[in-house]
């Protein structure tokens, strides 16, 4: 399992990144500070730290230069200073990657996963399920219709994705609300209903006559390939 570090004041934003990187099998550990990093990092290996730049009692600048001293680890930057001045600080310090604030947690998800690929190389086999014209890569979360990349937001991949390892099995609806949403959710039926509806508008070539993300009666649904 991959570790990761989050180094940010911001707790709630902290907070949010774990949660997500956590659901998709990283390892998460948090630091709020300057000294909270360097205490953490003194005990513990990481491979990839998301740093932001503004803490209390520092920069991440100065994190990322002592890191360059011993260590090879990926660095992405995650700050609301987005000036080109400070990218390029941001590089120069030996940062790998630089994220501007605000960010979608799926464009940051991405980052990590392709810079984790570039960094140890991947020791899985790609796992791909195709139906008509799509192509869902489970591995990269990546998703294609006539070879042209679609857009999905994580909680659209997700919904196609629990189908997609399910394919051919008709799903219950409170199954799939459990499996993406966390079985203590509070979201409802009808949540599940919008995203079926967008990942129809997407996929389908006649939405309203779907041919593979299809309705089971008095069930839930099924990806029929």
């Amino acid at each position: 399992m991959r570790k990761i570090l989050i180094v940010d004041d911001d707790k709630a934003l902290s907070d949010i990144i774990r949660d997500m990187l956590m659901q998709y099998g990283y390892e998460v550990d948090l630091a709020k500070s300057v000294n909270d990093a360097f205490s953490v990092l003194i005990d513990k290996r990481y491979d990839l730290i998301v740093l932001d730049i503004n803490l209390p009692d520092g920069d991440g600048f100065v994190i990322c230069e002592e890191l360059r001293r011993a260590s090879n680890v990926p660095v992405i930057f995650a700050s609301a200073r987005t000036s080109v001045d400070d990218r390029i600080s941001g590089f120069e310090k030996g940062g790998d990657d630089y994220i501007p604030k605000p960010f979608s947690m799926k464009e940051l998800l991405v980052r990590i996963n392709a810079l984790i690929r570039r960094t140890y190389g991947s020791d899985e086999q790609e796992e791909k399920v195709e139906f008509g014209d799509v192509s869902v890569n489970l591995t990269s979360r990546n998703v294609t219709k006539n070879g042209k990349e679609v857009s999905l937001s994580l909680k659209e991949f997700d919904v196609l994705a629990y189908l997609a390892k399910n394919k051919g099995v008709a799903v219950k609806k409170d199954k799939i609300i459990n499996e993406v949403w966390g079985a203590f959710s509070e979201v409802e039926a009808s949540t599940l209903t919008v995203h079926i509806r967008w990942l129809r508008e997407k996929l389908e070539d006649e939405p309203s006559k779907p041919k593979y993300i299809k309705t089971v009666f008095k069930v839930g649904y099924i990806l029929e390939v």
